[in-house]
């Protein structure tokens, strides 16, 4: 499967994905979360896979997500709202996949790229790795799911202090939170990923995907309903003055002034 920015094999059961675009720090673009979707699809139904990885090249940026203020700033609001359907598309699907599915934070994670990890069952950060969701201070809110799922990682209380705040945590919050598994050297981080990719792998594909299918059961009837509110509220944010300004705001290199409208 020949997909532009993404680096995609199968060896022995585990599946990887690698972002491969680091010239644009790996903006998560229309053709990149179309591959992603592809690949989930294609996962899916396939028994002969029982792990997927997800990762950026080399060691200094996971990605930077999807809208950057400039981009979302050169587009028009139904292609905005296309994009992220899309988003949305792609990341349920890597969710609901049977596979256990390992997200290795090798740089910045910013974000949309904070969304992509989340639907991921487990992450692994290197030890210069870094998280933010800065959406707020652009006049938004995440609309890929951070809301949804960062509080059943860290707890209420944390996901609403990174999402309202939209601070960088690194590497050691992230673990200190539960946001992220475990740390690792940076030059490490891929060989961990790997070998903890074929650790599970290794086992009964039965007890595995088993195990996270019952997880996952757990909690399906109370996201399904913030995953739709998500949406609409996401849909309603764009035509308001606030994302107006914040976008504004960042192209005119000044401070905005929301006015909740």
């Amino acid at each position: 499967m020949a997909i532009d920015g993404l680096d995609y094999r199968i060896d022995r059961r585990v599946a990887a994905v690698t972002l491969t675009r680091p010239d644009t720090l790996n903006l998560l673009s229309e053709s990149i979360l179309n591959g992603l979707r592809r690949i989930a699809a294609a996962l899916a139904g396939d028994p002969n896979v029982d792990v997927l990885t997800i990762t950026g090249s080399g060691t200094d940026i996971f990605s930077i997500g999807i809208l950057t203020p400039a981009l979302r700033g050169s587009l028009s609001k139904p292609d905005v709202l296309s994009l992220i359907r899309l988003a949305n598309e792609a990341f349920d699907a890597i969710e609901a996949l049977p596979q256990i599915v390992i997200a290795g934070l090798n740089g910045k994670v910013m974000a949309g790229a904070c969304e992509l990890a989340l639907a991921c069952d487990m992450r692994i950060a290197a030890d210069h790795a870094t998280w933010a969701s800065p959406e707020a201070k652009w006049g938004g809110f995440p609309g890929v799911g951070a809301p949804v799922r960062l509080p059943r990682v860290v707890g209420m209380g944390r996901a609403l202090d990174l999402l309202c705040t939209g601070r960088e945590i690194e590497a050691r919050e992230m673990s200190g939170i539960g946001l992220v598994n475990e740390v690792i050297e940076r030059s490490m981080l891929h060989d961990v990923v790997a070998a903890k990719a074929r650790a599970i792998a290794d086992h009964g594909p039965l007890a595995t995907k088993g195990a996270k299918r019952i997880a996952r059961e757990r909690e399906a009837a109370g996201f399904a309903a913030a995953r739709k509110l998500s949406d609409d509220m996401r849909a309603a944010l764009e035509w308001t003055a606030d994302v107006d300004e914040g976008i504004a705001a960042v192209r005119e290199g000044r401070a905005p002034v929301f006015k909740g409208c």
